[in-house]
This record gives C-alpha cells, sequence and structure tokens, in this order.
C-alpha cells in the first residue's frame, strides 16, 4: 500500500466513522474530529518517516554509487535496519497502531470489539483506499505512447504524466 498524503484525512474519516457505526467504538460529537486528528498525526508520522527513508536511500546510493537500478534492493535493506514498513505491511502496521491509539486516546470513549475485529476493519477500511498504482502508470504511458520507451524524453515525459494523473485523481495537489 502507498499512502498518499491526501488521503490521509479521508481514511481516518472513514475509520472512525465506520466503527463508531459499527458498535466497535464509542466517541462522543465533540471528540471525533479530535479522535481522527489522532489517526491523521499516526498516518503523518509514517509518511515522515518514509520520506526519511527516502533521504537514507538517496544518501547510501550516493555515498557507494549504486546504480538507480538497485534502488528497490537498497530500499528494502534500509527499511529492514530502520524497522519501517513497506509494501504490503503499510496496512497491517497502520492498522495496529490505530488499534494501539484507541486504547490511549482522551478522545475514544469506550472500545467494545477485540483487538482482532477492530483491526480487521481497519484493514478493510484502508484497503478500500488503495490505489492501484499500476493503472496510473497505463494511464500515464497512454498519455506519452508516441515516445520510445527506454529514452531519457520517454522517462521525463513519463514522471510528468504520472503527476498529472495523480493530481486529476486527487492524490496530490
Amino acid at each position: 500500500m502507498k499512502l498518499y498524503r491526501m488521503k490521509v484525512p479521508a481514511i481516518a474519516h472513514d475509520v472512525i466513522e465506520r466503527l463508531v457505526a459499527e458498535g466497535m467504538i464509542e466517541v462522543t460529537g465533540e471528540g471525533r474530529p479530535e479522535a481522527e486528528l489522532d489517526l491523521v498525526a499516526v498516518m503523518e508520522e509514517y509518511l515522515r518517516r518514509d520520506h526519511e527513508l527516502r533521504e537514507s536511500v538517496r544518501e547510501h546510493m550516493a555515498r557507494h554509487s549504486v546504480p538507480y537500478d538497485q534502488y528497490g534492493k537498497i530500499r528494502g535493506q534500509v527499511a529492514t535496519d530502520m524497522g519501517h514498513p513497506t509494501g504490503d505491511d503499510v496496512e497491517r502496521f497502520l492498522a495496529r497502531q490505530f488499534v494501539e491509539n484507541f486504547m490511549l486516546s482522551r478522545w475514544i470513549d469506550e472500545v467494545f470489539a477485540d483487538d482482532k475485529d477492530l483491526y480487521k476493519a481497519i484493514l478493510d477500511i484502508l484497503r478500500s483506499h488503495n490505489v492501484d498504482e499500476r493503472a496510473l502508470r497505463d494511464e500515464a504511458r497512454e498519455k506519452i505512447k508516441n515516445l520510445s520507451e527506454g529514452t531519457v524524453d520517454y522517462e521525463l515525459a513519463l514522471a510528468e504524466a504520472m503527476r498529472d494523473v495523480k493530481k486529476r485523481h486527487g492524490l496530490i495537489r
């Protein structure tokens, strides 16, 4: 799962809304915005650490003259060293963090569901907000199909097309 900053408030809202509607947690009206902000803070911290990870990978690759085609491998190694979740582990990490937050938050009045039930419900919500990156790439490629793959012009045009597609889908500004 890739977490987009623009989706963070919607995810937080949906988690609180659904869990309250299903009677899994109780949140009084005035505490609801604050409970959502607690979840936003969890996701913002994840995004901050993810940015830190990207910077560490770039520095490592520059320091050791590692070619860019090794980015994924190096990112995995650095993420493991940092204890930072990547890929499918992101949604599980966030779900665990949300459940822990419910137990500590002063804005959550009561938790009625078991941890595992909360965890499953939160995973469902996170997965419903997952973005199909492959579809975005395909849409961007369709916009630049007149360029030859593997060229510098193609790569630059693809990056620009990806930005346009993500903007259109409300994932970035």
